[in-house]
């Protein structure tokens, strides 16, 4: 698995909340300013589906981004299957410094694992960028 991490400072219930609502996702959830996530759904529960549209602001391209939450435990973890059949696991973690995120995913074959890394981090980035502003 490739992980990725970073502290937040903000509450565990505003880093929850910022992380797992539709109107905060769209808000952060690119790697890139040319990017952007126009459409987020979230069933947030064991056995729930989301799904997130990321596209080029330019038009150029886009994808969904979908899975199946296999377990969520709320301010705590949360794991589930992309499309694809991925794994990915997230923690929550409180901190002196902030909440602690702490994302591992299983790589794709099409990119190398430096790639992957650096995009899921730069998501990562902005979401402490987004929960720490507002």
């Amino acid at each position: 698995m490739i992980t990725v991490q970073n502290t937040i400072n903000a509450s565990i219930e505003k880093v929850w909340n910022f992380w797992t609502l539709p109107e905060h996702i769209t808000k952060w959830s690119f790697a890139s300013p040319d990017w952007h996530t126009p459409f987020a759904e979230n069933d947030l529960k064991e056995g729930g589906k989301f799904k997130s549209t990321m596209a080029a602001k330019d038009g150029s391209m886009s994808f969904d981004f979908e899975g199946e939450y296999t377990l969520v435990k709320q301010n705590e973890a949360i794991e589930y299957v992309m499309a694809d059949g991925r794994k990915v696991e997230i923690t929550f973690k409180e901190t002196p410094n902030g909440v602690e995120v702490i994302e591992s995913f299983d790589p794709e074959t099409q990119n190398p694992e430096e790639m992957q890394r650096g995009g899921w981090q730069a998501i990562l980035d902005n979401f402490k960028s987004y929960a720490e502003a507002n």
